[in-house]
């Protein structure tokens, strides 16, 4: 992904508005890319523990739309809907995520995938419109442990890729 150059000052514009969470997965950075590239992938590992998707629909291109269903463990759906607006294979996807198309409290999230000698650093960087939209994901959804649980889960399905790659 292309930095802008700017430096510090334009991070600390949005500081308070973002997470960022990051994770080293012992899997080659070709492959958790591709874990975002496939709803193969994504269907076996998106969200965090005990949830569950269906897709509607999904066009990995930029432009395109994955339009899906989480559900949680308790039984409650959750609509979803991303547009991807980057993506740099192997290196980042950049995308929009809302609960529907045109959703204006929609947040962008910026995928960086950076190799760590055989492993994968991803870092996850997701910028909501407000401060408060911002302290509702992360008090009333728990967007911080929630990110963290989807990158394990992410880390979990890729590893065992490996491991069986290795092994067959």
């Amino acid at each position: 992904m292309s930095e802008t150059g700017q430096g510090a000052p334009a991070q600390s514009a949005t500081a308070d508005r973002e997470i960022v969470i990051s994770r080293v997965i012992d899997a080659p950075r070709e492959l958790v890319f591709e874990a975002f590239t496939e709803v193969r992938h994504l269907s076996r590992w998106w969200g965090p523990e005990g949830f569950t998707t269906t897709t509607r629909a999904f066009e990995f291109r930029v432009g395109g739309e994955w339009d899906f269903v989480m559900h949680g463990p308790d039984g409650t759906d959750y609509q979803e809907w991303i547009r991807w607006t980057e993506i740099v294979p192997p290196e980042g996807i950049a995308l929009l995520h809302g609960e529907y198309r045109g959703d204006p409290n929609a947040f962008e999230s910026v995928l960086a995938f950076a190799p760590d000698g055989v492993a994968t650093r991803i870092e996850m960087r997701t910028v909501f419109p407000t401060k408060e939209l911002r302290d509702e994901a992360v008090e009333k959804y728990h967007a911080i442990e929630g990110g963290r649980q989807t990158l394990g889960n992410l880390a979990t399905y890729v590893t065992e890729i490996v491991r069986k790659g290795v092994e067959g």
